[in-house]
């Protein structure tokens, strides 16, 4: 039989994130403010996390991931197996082209959105924020950030738009299971 799953050892998962603004062929134009009206630059000082925004602008190439974050992952069930999906291959006639897939399904939130969550939780608590608060579309990242949360023992407000917050309302009991105060 061959292998169709590729599965990624713990002690193997990758240390540091990659930043790709080093690499871009020039610069990003610096954040400015608008000519008139309040400063949105000290406003996004103070609502976002410090190191999470502090990342957003590094020059560095590789940013270390600390730790906690990386046990907060295996705890959530990364790294997640790769797939190789032989029958879609066959099916379009590939012979030298290899697809794979990954089964986010298997995240507790249903998502790969949970990786950048357990960061921005983790950094919010290591500077003492007690409250997420955030905005969600389809619902995924609102789920993320209020799992993320409540390992770090933080409490979320989630802003969903109504469309979406009767219509999925299996999401919306997720978020409120892991503690989310869900309003639309």
């Amino acid at each position: 039989m061959k292998r169709s799953q590729i599965t990624l050892p713990i002690d193997e998962i990758p240390t540091k994130w990659y930043n790709i603004l080093p690499d871009l062929p020039e610069p990003l134009p610096p954040p400015q403010d608008p000519k008139e009206g309040l400063s949105r630059l000290e406003a996004l000082g103070k609502r976002v996390v410090g190191e999470c925004l502090k990342q957003e602008i590094s020059d560095a190439r590789w940013i270390d991931i600390p730790e906690e974050v990386l046990e907060l992952y295996v705890q959530a069930g990364r790294p997640r197996p790769l797939y190789r999906a032989r029958r879609l291959e066959q099916k379009l006639g590939l012979s030298k082209v290899r697809i794979y897939y990954k089964r986010e399904d298997l995240s507790p939130t249903g998502s790969h959105k949970v990786n950048t969550a357990l960061a921005q939780a983790y950094y919010a608590s290591q500077e003492g924020k007690q409250v997420l608060v955030t905005e969600t579309g389809a619902g995924q990242w609102g789920t993320a950030l209020a799992y993320a949360a409540s390992l770090m023992g933080l409490s979320t407000v989630v802003f969903w738009v109504r469309a979406v917050y009767d219509w999925k309302t299996d999401r919306r009991f997720l978020m409120q299971m892991y503690g989310a105060r869900v309003h639309c």
